[in-house]
């Protein structure tokens, strides 16, 4: 719980209005509203960069009650644009850890709101689907307020990936390798690079819009096209980077974003999804090894599932 006990308003884009206490920086802030069902986790679904440009319920009672650990992060920088919370905490019990969620928020600039009741939230946006929000605790004017919400664009035909991307090509792994992949960022998680090191790869990161003839100089024996914000469908460059590997031969595999983006390579549509899927906590069954693993998901886009059925490719 905040101790400044300064007033917040949330007010969606369907015009629902909703008043709770300020947490994080005193401010205001716009994004498209989004949920997250995870009871833990709650730093790395704030630094993963597919949350890019997005305000997020965190349908958890409790949040911030183990503090922030600064090596616990999927990118160098929280992504989300604000927070929505029923009880935010201050105090915390871990002893890792490094600050309270409070300071990490305020240090980082985001905006957030609690005293709300998130699952009375999340059932709403679960019924009327996505919406842009906006988040104030400068100011209580509501029809100013509502004007600059009016101003927000819509994800639908938002390119964010180029945004978040890293700026230089980097590596990660052993040189030595008998392994290399070619990671195209487009918002990937830090994590996701730890896995395929600790498998054995040697990694060369690249900027979103790197030719395959640039990455081709790298020799790699196969590519990985990463997860990222936004809407996949205006990322001709990106389509243009899947088919070329494509027609290349390499082994290919794209998550999230990456999988959409592979799906309009092959000429198969991908569509806004109502509200979206973010748990930290669906089991998926490996059908290989018969084994389920706990998974987390972020997807605001999907792939036609329709036309997957009638493509040549099944």
């Amino acid at each position: 719980m905040s101790t400044s006990q300064k007033p917040a308003v949330l007010i969606l884009e369907d015009g629902n209005i909703f008043h709770g206490i300020a947490f994080g920086k005193i401010g205001t802030t716009t994004g498209e509203i989004c949920f997250n069902t995870g009871m833990t986790g709650y730093q790395e679904v704030f630094t993963d960069p597919s949350y890019f440009g997005q305000v997020i319920i965190m349908n958890n009672v409790h949040v911030g009650n183990y503090g922030v650990k600064s090596a616990d992060v999927e990118s160098n920088s929280v992504k989300i644009k604000g927070l929505i919370g029923r009880n935010l905490e201050e105090r915390y019990s871990r002893m890792q850890a490094d600050y309270s969620l409070q300071q990490y928020l305020e240090e980082q600039g985001i905006v957030s709101i609690e005293g709300l009741d998130t699952r009375a939230l999340v059932e709403h946006v679960r019924t009327r689907g996505a919406m842009n929000c906006i988040i104030s605790s400068e100011t209580s004017d509501v029809r100013a307020l509502k004007k600059e919400l009016a101003k927000v664009p819509p994800m639908d035909g938002l390119e964010l990936a180029s945004v978040v991307s890293t700026r230089e090509v980097y590596q990660e792994g052993n040189p030595h390798s008998e392994i290399r992949i070619a990671v195209v960022d487009y918002g990937t998680k830090k994590n996701i690079l730890k896995c395929l090191v600790s498998r054995g790869a040697y990694l060369r990161v690249y900027p979103a819009k790197t030719s395959f003839k640039e990455m081709e100089e790298f020799k790699p024996h196969g590519y990985f096209i990463s997860n990222g914000p936004g809407d996949p469908a205006p990322m001709k460059y990106a389509v243009k980077t899947v088919k070329d590997i494509l027609n290349s031969g390499r082994p290919l595999f794209g998550i999230c974003l990456g999988h959409q983006l592979l799906a309009l390579a092959n000429d198969i549509p991908t569509f806004k999804m109502h509200h979206g899927n973010r748990p930290l906590n669906h089991p998926v069954k490996n059908l290989i090894s018969g084994k389920c693993e706990i998974t987390t998901k972020n997807n605001g886009f999907g792939v036609d599932p329709e036309a997957v059925r009638k493509s040549s490719l099944i």
